[in-house]
């Protein structure tokens, strides 16, 4: 039998997972040429998606000011993963998109995931891990991808 942990080990051990998965993928972002990709840029590049954005609604899904948004934007711009462009449907707004660039990372983002979740299955199997997956989705239901993680974070909701 398994003895029970106290209660608030759960979280750090979910957390600690969660930061297993994260580091190994961004061990291999910088391993295909992506060095300066921040873990929190994971949930920016979601947050623009595939049509764009604005600073106003990017601030608006993140959890953070627009000051916070317009200040990754640039700092994401510079890098070459998002662009500036005028709305075509409104000449007073800008869009942010990502780039081929910010695309591109994306993509190779994804084959990591992939790869790390084959090697946790490898780890403790295929069955576990399916039902480790199908429990946390009875017990955390709701949204699968909470984009205001960063002012969840810091305190901002």
């Amino acid at each position: 039998m398994v003895e029970p942990t106290p209660g608030y080990e759960l979280p750090l051990q979910l957390f600690a997972a969660f930061r297993a998965i994260i580091d190994a993928a961004h061990d291999d972002l910088a391993r295909h040429g992506y060095p300066d990709v921040k873990p929190m840029h994971g949930f920016v590049f979601q947050a623009i998606g595939t049509q764009g954005t604005t600073a106003v609604e990017l601030g608006a899904r993140l959890g953070v000011s627009k000051q916070a948004a317009g200040k990754t934007i640039a700092n994401l711009e510079k890098l070459g993963y998002v662009e500036r462009a005028a709305d075509p449907n409104d000449a007073r707004r800008k869009l942010v998109r990502l780039t081929a660039h910010g695309l591109d990372m994306l993509a190779v983002s994804a084959r990591s995931f992939d790869a790390i979740q084959a090697q946790w299955a490898e780890t403790i199997g295929p069955e576990r891990l399916a039902a480790l997956q199908n429990d946390l989705r009875t017990l955390a239901p709701g949204e699968l991808l909470r984009l205001d993680v960063p002012g969840w974070f810091s305190g901002d909701r």
